[in-house]
């Protein structure tokens, strides 16, 4: 009966032993930085560092180009009032007649072939 015991108790050693080889083996595998979830994490986490650079660097820039669009709307709306104050003031000026052409054009048309010059 102890010999059945011993060799019982001694298989389940070996089956122990070879079980934890295995997993021992499995986590070397699965924690491996070049092909298992270790490289797979070490990469993701290099890649969330990069985002989170780049979107700083984007809200940086997002808040330079705000405060650039407020002043250019600022001095749009400023000059929007200039123009507003100049046509109230061209209503109280006197009308004039229409400017007389010229009367040396600058420009004159050329005759064309069919056409005679009189």
């Amino acid at each position: 009966m102890n010999f059945i015991a011993d060799t019982l108790l001694l298989s389940g050693a070996l089956g122990a032993g070879f079980y934890c080889w295995m997993l021992g083996r499995r986590l070397r595998h699965f924690t491996d930085l070049e092909h298992g979830v270790g490289g797979a994490v070490a990469v993701l986490s290099v890649q969330v560092d990069d985002l989170s650079k780049a979107l700083t660097l984007a809200q940086n820039s997002a808040k330079g180009a705000i405060s650039t669009i407020e002043d250019v709307n600022q001095r749009g709306e400023q000059t929007a009032q200039r123009l507003e104050l100049l046509l109230g003031s061209m209503h109280d000026l006197p009308q004039s007649p229409p400017p007389k052409p010229p009367s040396n054009p600058f420009f004159v048309r050329q005759a064309e072939q069919g056409e005679q010059a009189s």
